[in-house]
Parts: C-alpha cells; sequence; structure tokens
C-alpha cells in the first residue's frame, strides 16, 4: 500500500524532556512503516531494503504481492504531545528472520500497536505472545487493505485477546486515522499504570500537534 511522507522538518522543542517509547509491530507487510511515516512529525529513519528474488525464497510473500521494500533493522519516527512528553515510535521487521531484534526493541518500551492484516490474522500471534511475555501493554489496530469487514468479536476470538485490550480499525496511510491508533494507546496506558507505584506518574494529555 502507498504511503505519506512528509518532508517538513519539526525542530524539538527545548523544554521537551520526558521521552516515551512506543513500538509499532505486527507481520510482513501489515503497514508498520506506513503507520510511523504518516503520523510521524519529522521526515522518519528507516531502514528499508528493496526486495530481491533471493528474500522471496525466505520470506512468505504470497500475502504481499506488489511489495517492493521491507523494513530490515526497524523505523524510527517522532510525535510531540505537549511542552514536555514525546512519543519516540519504532517501526518492528515483521519478517520471521528479524524476530530475533524485537526482545531488545521492546526493552524500555511504555506500550506498543501491534498492527493486523485480518486477511493474513495469524501472521500477528508471535506479536502478541511477545509482548504478552514482556508485561508491555498494547492496542490492537486492524489495518484497511480494503478486504471484507469482520466483527470484532469475530477478530478478539481469533487473536484470544484479553476483554481489556483495545481493538480499533485504522487506515495507516492516513495521518488522521494514525494518531487516533496511538491516542487509544496513550489511553490504554493511562488506564494501565494508574495505581500502579512502579509506572508513570501520570501520563500526559493526548494533544497530538
Amino acid at each position: 500500500m502507498d504511503s505519506a511522507t512528509s518532508d517538513a522538518r519539526t525542530p524539538l522543542g527545548a523544554s521537551a524532556d520526558n521521552g516515551l517509547k512506543i513500538v509499532v509491530v505486527g507481520g510482513f507487510g501489515v503497514g508498520k512503516t506506513t503507520l510511523v511515516r504518516s503520523v510521524s512529525e519529522i521526515r522518519p529513519l528507516n531502514t528499508e531494503e528493496t526486495m530481491t528474488q533471493a528474500g522471496e525464497a525466505i520470506d512468505d510473500v504470497s500475502g504481499v504481492r506488489g511489495k517492493t521494500a521491507t523494513t530490515v533493522a526497524f523505523d524510527f519516527g517522532r510525535i510531540t504531545l505537549d511542552a514536555h512528553n514525546v512519543l519516540y515510535l519504532f517501526g518492528a521487521p515483521g519478517q520471521e528472520r528479524f524476530w530475533f531484534l524485537w526482545d531488545r526493541l521492546f526493552s524500555g518500551t511504555l506500550g506498543a500497536v501491534v498492527l493486523v492484516d485480518t486477511r493474513r490474522i495469524g501472521d500477528s500471534w508471535y506479536a502478541i505472545d511477545r509482548l504478552e511475555h514482556h508485561g508491555t501493554p498494547f492496542i490492537v489496530a486492524c489495518n484497511d487493505f480494503g478486504g471484507p469487514a469482520h466483527p470484532h468479536a469475530e477478530i478478539r476470538d481469533a487473536l484470544d485477546l484479553d476483554p481489556q485490550v483495545p481493538l480499533v480499525d485504522c487506515d495507516a496511510r492516513s495521518r488522521e486515522s494514525s494518531k487516533q491508533v496511538l491516542i487509544t494507546l496513550v489511553q490504554h496506558l493511562k488506564d494501565h499504570y494508574a495505581g500502579q507505584a512502579a509506572g508513570p506518574a501520570a501520563l500526559p494529555r493526548q494533544e497530538f500537534v
């Protein structure tokens, strides 16, 4: 799917002193790079490489025909919440051969978005398993690839989601839609960490610029 990229470079305010690390994770070709690009206020750092026939022999590309590039390390973007708080977005690589990077990427992560392609829902199981293993709170966002809509109850059942995990629909190409995903995650984190002495005392209001 096409991605939206802005060349605008927004400087980080001198008063910003609280960085919140968020990871966007999911299967191969679900739109993680696209989401980071569409919502980041800076030109994102990415590690995309051109896909080759040699790579097709390793990665399962049956569900992502037409994809010409793939992330081989991680994507990085930034969103300012307010004068003091900034979200740092890390998009994880989706191919199985890069899953070994995930545990390190999850270190210090406040929360995560699991991006799902409902046509290949089984590709999301590993991401959810690793986040649960690390005790990292997360939400699930179903990216719109133009296929038939599935009831949320059906998706929850297929992913065996805890009832407390938010599930939303999104279009990763849309800045506004991607912002709503992050707003949902920030609200979930506020609820999750409320009353936990070891968690953040307070998360900022969701004032995306």
